[in-house]
């Protein structure tokens, strides 16, 4: 443990011109007393730490001092194309690789180059979660992560409908999607991939054998493909409808966009208040209902007729709420 600190401070200093012993403690999570006497350490093993006194002092490395410890380790390397991602390393267990590689990478630049880190991340930030949700971390993430990292087998309980199912898979690769993770793996055994909701999994042993990845797999191809064909799975139904040109703007906005947009393609040639008559695929006819809804009067629902029957219910509902005086 105390010579990965010592690594840790070497490389600290390397990376700036110097730090006060209060920096030092609150990087390396120990009291400035373990720092002056690391700082002793250091200098006795020939590394030539340099303390200045005084209330602007600090430590700094003199000489021009190279240390040759920079080389990143595979998982800090893996980690570090994704910091960029902070919550989901944080999520996976690699936080802490993620930090030893920024260093590493921080001490070996050159000085004229050791802001870009920090200009980088001042710019540029993937906030990956949806709106309006509360993200929840799955307890086996880390446990599935790290198979993901080592091509290690997986046993693994997960729910499906009322009952659980056990399989040994062979974990590929990992997908937040929306602040939610999923886990694309083969099943042990046959050559088919399949998704799995991480938060489904109730329990994990990622003790297995090792297996031998088809290097022909590509992650972002497989998740584009298996989420289109999802998508389109759940469009069980149809509906008709009307839309002005306001209307036919936000449709895509109102549910599945690539659904929006076949359905504006396929519309009839606009009628003569301009406005344009699509069939539109929808989950259900109560989905249909609450987003359609959000369009207002831009849209007039055509069929089926039980929803236009919704639809003119809503209607009225409304006209009785605005059309009665209210007191102030």
């Amino acid at each position: 443990m105390r010579a990965a600190r010592l690594i840790k401070m070497v490389l600290l200093l390397q990376s700036r011109p110097s730090m006060t012993a209060a920096e030092l403690a609150r990087e390396l999570e120990v009291s400035e007393r373990t720092v002056t006497r690391d700082a002793q350490a250091l200098s006795e093993a020939g590394v030539p730490v340099y303390a200045d006194r005084g209330r602007a002092g600090g430590y700094r490395l003199i000489g021009g001092y190279r240390t040759r410890l920079t080389g990143l380790a595979r998982s800090e390397a893996e980690a570090l194309f994704l910091s960029g991602v902070p919550g989901a390393l944080r999520e996976m267990g690699l936080e802490d690789a993620a930090s030893a590689a920024r260093l590493k990478v921080s001490a070996a630049l050159l000085p004229s180059l050791r802001d870009a880190p920090r200009s980088a991340a001042q710019r540029f930030h993937l906030d990956a979660p949806d709106w309006f949700k509360e993200p929840k971390t799955p307890a086996l993430l880390p446990a599935v992560a790290q198979a993901v990292w080592d091509d290690r087998r997986i046993a693994a309980v997960y729910r499906r409908g009322d009952g659980e199912v056990r399989r040994e898979l062979e974990p590929y690769g990992l997908v937040l999607k929306a602040g939610v993770w999923y886990l694309c793996a083969r099943v042990a055994g046959h050559g088919t991939h399949r998704v799995y909701r991480i938060d489904r999994f109730t329990s994990v042993d990622a003790d297995g054998e090792r297996f031998e990845r088809d290097e022909e797999f590509d992650l972002p191809a497989f998740w584009e493909e298996r989420a289109e064909q999802f998508a389109r799975s759940i469009l069980h139904a149809e509906v008709v409808v009307r839309l002005s040109p306001d209307g036919v703007r936000r449709l895509p906005y109102a549910g599945d966009p690539q659904a929006a947009r076949e359905a504006l393609a396929g519309a009839q040639e606009p009628d003569a208040d301009g406005w344009v008559t699509v069939t539109l695929p929808v989950e259900s006819e109560d989905v249909a209902h609450a987003q359609l809804t959000t369009l207002g009067p831009e849209a007039e629902v055509l069929a089926p007729q039980s929803l236009r029957a919704r639809f003119v219910a809503d209607a009225a509902r409304l006209n009785a709420l605005y059309s009665a005086p209210r007191d102030r």
